[in-house]
């Protein structure tokens, strides 16, 4: 499947579980919005990467494994996971930042909305394939999450960003909030305008999309927005595809929602245009939360796959190429 011209990757699958010609990353450095972070427990998201995708802890002796890519840029050597958690359980202590930025994801702290730290998700609770090839996703229940406060190189104020994420679209809950992306440094709701967050999940407190759900939607903190007004977007549809690419970007004055079927097709472009009343200019302070709101509210529920955040404002063709790629990674049920 070829990219779009303008980009010219090729995508043919390669041997040893290597998955593409160039990773998403890849794809967004040379569209000119470079990764600024980098999260994935199933490949690496460069061609490259070959650094530790996350890290597993057992319940036997407390001890602790890197698990990284089966090679440079190929999936994650799950096999290395259940050797090192035979007979035992493990849990996942840490996601790794691939962008070399060292925005790593690890247990989230309480918040203004819940104490922590919050649980951390089982190593093993979210099996796919990639290519065939066994690999886990990182599978958020109530009162667990993820988050790095200190985050280098993320969007503040009004400045550009993109990001996305893999998503299951067969596993969500109308909790607050299952999100990923830039969320407020001090784990408080700081109000209107000071998040900007992929939302996946039934919440129904603010804008939605048509159906009975679930939606992507943008956590923008106070309110999840599907357009420019809190209420039903119509072009935004609910999601009905076992794995689902979902977008949020934003620059000043505009914002756009995109999403599709991870293991085939094409993207939606679901909104593109102003903020709703009050969010622009945005706010953003750059830290990233996964699974979680930026208070820490966690009683939501996902599973989640891979993702990552950009310096600017990513052109549709990028993304296009992005998802192509991600299509051509082949995520499966076994």
């Amino acid at each position: 499947m070829p990219t779009h011209p303008s980009l010219g990757f090729a995508l043919s699958l390669g041997a040893m579980g290597s998955l593409v010609a160039a990773g998403p990353c890849d794809i967004y450095k040379s569209g000119q919005t470079p990764c600024v972070a980098a999260h994935s427990s199933t490949r690496g998201l460069y061609d490259s990467y070959k650094g530790p995708l996350y890290q597993v802890s057992r319940a036997s002796d407390s001890k602790t494994a890197d698990i990284s890519p089966v090679s440079a840029g190929s999936v994650a050597d799950s096999a290395a996971q259940d050797s090192f958690c035979k007979d035992t359980t493990c849990s996942i202590t840490n996601i790794y930042d691939q962008s070399g930025n060292a925005n790593h994801l690890t247990q989230a702290p309480g918040g203004s909305a819940a104490p922590g730290p919050d649980k951390l998700a089982s190593a093993t609770g979210a099996p796919v394939t990639l290519d065939g090839k066994k690999v886990y996703g990182i599978k958020i229940e109530p009162g667990m999450g993820y988050r790095c406060d200190t985050a280098v190189g993320t969007a503040t104020g009004d400045e550009a960003e993109g990001m996305y994420a893999v998503l299951d679209g067969t596993d969500y809950n109308g909790g607050c909030c299952f999100d990923y992306g830039n969320a407020e440094t001090n784990n408080a709701d700081n109000g209107d305008a000071h998040m900007e967050a992929i939302y996946f999940g039934l919440g129904t407190g603010y804008g939605t999309g048509t159906g009975d759900g679930p939606w992507i939607l943008a956590d923008l903190e106070n309110g999840l927005s599907a357009g420019k007004e809190f209420d039903v977007t119509s072009t935004n549809p609910s999601i009905t595809s076992r794995f689902v690419t979902a977008i949020v970007k934003g620059q000043p004055s505009k914002w756009s929602l995109r999403g599709g079927n991870a293991a085939s097709g094409s993207l939606g472009t679901y909104w593109s245009g102003d903020y709703p009343s009050g969010y622009s200019p945005m706010k953003k302070e750059g830290a990233i939360i996964l699974g979680i709101g930026g208070d820490n509210s966690n009683s939501a529920q996902g599973t989640f796959y891979e993702g990552v955040m950009t310096s600017g404002y990513p052109s549709d063709d990028t993304e296009n190429s992005v998802q192509e790629n991600i299509v051509a990674a082949k995520y499966a049920t076994s």
